[in-house]
């Protein structure tokens, strides 16, 4: 199996330039994960293997990193389905490295935290399901891409289906005009009487089955922050003596930093070995939140300490920061954690 240092060094780090000024996909290098096996669930899922090449993609480009969050939340849906034609037919496909998958779950999250009214309608038929609706943005998508939906079928009933985005009557609309990430395959998805097959539902009763997969979900967020946090140290570090060691009188300093992030980390590897993900929820959004502005304070101090470097349009620093502001308005983004942390 090649490793994943050898895959960044050789399939994402020569692109990463490319995906931030360019709206580059690196979707060769996202296939690459699968394809070396680091997704493989046939034993059981491991997500401490998982969260570790989150992170260790994000060192390098969190924006690819959140690609491939996109991914393992879609891996997340089927994994979880008692649909045998996803988990016998389309799973494997999507965990070797054949096809890649999207989320389409922001909008639902909000739903479930009493943020926003589900986006997305479907009407029962006899074969499956008819799906009309818009949602505004959905990540890591392509032509041989899937990406999971939650609809409303009555105000009692919601379903979930993953959808493949040559599905005829779905449009999809790309988005470039992000701050950064717009290297992330990001669409607006219009559906117009789009037909779902039995096949492709996830679940008829979305509000238990979302207990199940919401976990997982805000899991892999975590990483993508711990990385972006290492590669924002690591730059304070390449000047700590320029300029007569001025930078020693800043207020954020790479030691505090480390620390929290070694705690943050410790915390995080407990989680995914564990085998009681289901009831770490509370824990969970505590730690996504604390790293999501662990990733911020991180990316804020590289730009105070790189001085005018980091002020340059594609530096490495004014990347990061981009890419920290994005994870603050991820979904759950930091103002819908807070709020769900003050629910009992």
């Amino acid at each position: 199996m090649t490793s994943l240092a050898v895959l960044i060094q050789e399939q994402l780090k020569p692109f990463v330039r490319r995906i931030d000024a360019e709206a580059y996909y690196a979707e060769g290098f996202l296939k690459s994960i699968g394809k070396a096996g680091f997704l493989n669930s046939d034993t059981g899922v491991d997500f401490s293997t998982e969260v570790r090449v989150v992170e260790e993609v994000s060192k390098i480009c969190m924006t690819t990193g959140f690609n491939l969050w996109c991914h393992l939340a879609s891996l997340t849906y089927i994994r979880n389905s008692e649909n045998r034609y996803l988990k016998e037919e389309i799973l494997p496909q999507l965990e070797n490295g054949q096809f890649l998958g999207g989320t389409g779950l922001s909008n639902p999250m909000k739903y479930y935290a009493g943020l926003e009214t589900l986006h997305l309608k479907a009407t029962r038929t006899d074969k499956g399901y008819i799906v009309n609706g818009q949602l505004p943005s959905v990540s890591n998508l392509g032509k041989d891409h899937w990406f999971g939906i939650i609809a409303e079928v009555s105000p009692d009933q919601r379903m979930m289906a993953v959808v493949p985005c040559n599905a005829l009557g779905l449009t999809l609309k790309a988005k470039l005009e992000y701050l950064g990430v717009n290297g992330s395959a990001t669409y607006s998805c219009a559906f117009d009487e789009v037909a779902i097959p039995e096949e492709w539902v996830v679940s008829h009763d979305v509000d238990s089955f979302i207990v199940k997969i919401r976990p997982a979900f805000v899991l892999y967020q975590i990483p993508l922050g711990l990385g972006v946090t290492e590669a924002s140290i690591g730059s304070i570090r390449q000047v700590c003596n320029k300029q007569g060691g001025c930078n020693d009188f800043l207020p954020i300093q790479p030691d505090e930093l480390e620390k929290e992030l070694e705690q943050i980390r410790t915390e995080l590897y407990k989680l995914a070995d564990g085998r009681e993900l289901l009831q770490q929820w509370k824990a969970l959004l505590q730690l996504r939140l604390r790293t999501a502005y662990l990733a911020s304070k991180a990316a804020h101090g590289s730009m105070l300490h790189q001085g005018g470097a980091g002020y340059l349009k594609y530096s490495a620093p004014s990347r990061r920061l981009r890419e920290s502001y994005f994870l603050l308005n991820l979904t759950p983004t930091v103002k819908h954690l807070e709020k769900m942390l003050q629910i009992k």
